[in-house]
């Protein structure tokens, strides 16, 4: 009796490790399903960090979130240069590059974008006592700060004889201006903006019209499987109310 009742409980035993063995694989798989995502937090309100955290803020990084956790994927995000990110998905370490990047024809050669996500458009950034920059024709041999790698910068570079110094940040082409060293500042609307409502506006002002109306996506690998689990996740997103959401939190209301 002693015998069978020992055997009873080790073969019950067996059969919970057994099973606990294979509940535990299951569970690793889904644990395994990471979305690799790269951005450089230094193009405030989408992707920054704030002062002593090591915690991604932003739009873009509140949208990735929900991008990943609505697809089934765990986000993990890591810091890199902007002029970094598309060599590092074409190398495979990285899945998807989200970074205020704009879709340009240039840009689809090498990767594949997502569907757009965001409209924004370039403006031009002076010291608030200047009053002689009023559009892009006005900057003609002057000295303009830019953001590397953004449309900005190349906005810049197409300006006649114009001083052009690329700086690895917009925090880093801002300061340029306020000590003198720029005579503006070219970069995304929405990134000066946020600039000049975070204090910015005591020695700056954004002058002329939005220049070239651009469109932000996030970029994966060219012809990548994943793109079409972004776009459908990101559409889910629209259709139940949280992408106005996110976007009501960084922006304000969406216009109608």
């Amino acid at each position: 009796m002693k015998k069978a009742l020992v055997g009873f409980l080790m073969g019950a035993l067996a059969c919970s490790m057994l099973a606990a063995g294979c509940g535990g694989s299951d569970a690793d798989k889904k644990e395994a399903k990471v979305l690799r995502v790269a951005t450089n937090p230094t193009f405030a309100p989408f992707e920054f960090q704030n002062e002593g955290s090591k915690e991604f803020d932003g739009f873009d990084m509140d949208l990735i979130r929900a991008v990943g956790k609505q697809a089934g994927y765990k986000v993990e995000i890591q810091n890199m240069g902007f002029d970094a990110l598309i060599p590092a998905l074409n190398a495979n370490n990285i899945d998807v590059a989200v970074s205020g990047m704009s879709i340009t024809e240039e840009r689809k050669k090498s990767v594949t974008f997502s569907e757009p996500y965001y409209t924004s458009g370039l403006v031009i950034m002076v010291d608030k006592n200047n009053n002689d920059i009023k559009s892009l024709k006005d900057l003609e041999g002057k000295r303009i700060a830019c953001q590397i790698g953004t449309t900005g910068e190349k906005k810049a570079r197409s300006v006649k004889d114009a001083q052009i110094t690329a700086f690895n940040s917009q925090a880093e082409a801002s300061m340029e201006l306020k000590n003198g060293g720029a005579d503006a500042v070219i970069n995304d609307a929405p990134v000066v903006e946020y600039y000049l409502a975070q204090g910015g506006n005591q020695h700056a002002k954004y002058v002329g019209e939005k220049m070239d109306a651009e469109q932000y996506g996030m970029a994966m690998k060219k012809d990548s499987k994943l793109a079409p689990e972004i776009n459908e996740a990101m559409a889910e997103l629209k259709k139940n109310g949280e992408f106005d959401k996110i976007y009501t939190k960084w922006f304000g209301a969406p216009s109608k």
